[in-house]
């Protein structure tokens, strides 16, 4: 897979539509050519700690300003049109990505979507037993990944699994 985009989302709390957080990273031609990170004002606006304090760092505060997701989302679709997407265990994002259109009256595009979690498996299912996270295949991999769970840190991560292994 030479083109694509890979895309992480964050959320406040335990709801799939309260993304405060996305993260893109487009690759065209096997070489990655674009990196977009926005905060994005959560619905419900509200965090836990677990998620903000120990997961990702993002507090209310931080997207108290911040615009909603359909004006970030028609910032962003213009870059991923006609690209498949990619994520680090897609349930998660594109449950994240439907419900959060679906909240907001917008049509999900019904993109094609891969999973490097899963690819990851079936490629390494003996050298990474009962591990596969995101900074777990990219140490395998030789990739050069910190500040895992910022959007675009874990966008980048993926892109940089799936140009080695899809």
């Amino acid at each position: 897979m030479q083109d694509f985009a890979a895309i992480d989302f964050e959320t406040a709390n335990y709801r799939p539509t309260s993304i405060c957080s996305v993260g893109l990273v487009i690759a065209r031609g096997g070489e990655i050519v674009e990196r977009e990170h926005r905060l994005i004002r959560p619905t419900p606006n509200y965090y836990i700690r677990r998620f903000s304090e120990e997961i990702h760092g993002i507090f209310y505060a931080d997207t108290l300003d911040a615009p909603a997701f359909p004006e970030v989302w028609a910032q962003l679709s213009p870059l991923m049109e006609g690209l498949p997407l990619v994520a680090h265990n897609k349930n998660f994002d594109e449950s994240v990505l439907k419900a959060t259109c679906d909240n907001y009256g917008l049509n999900y595009p019904g993109y094609e979507f891969y999973c490097t979690l899963s690819a990851a498996r079936r490629h390494f299912p003996k050298q990474l037993i009962g591990n596969h996270r995101l900074p777990t295949v990219c140490a395998h991999l030789g990739i050069d990944f910190t500040n895992h769970h910022h959007a675009l840190a874990d966008a980048e991560g993926c892109a940089q699994i799936a140009l080695k292994i899809l």
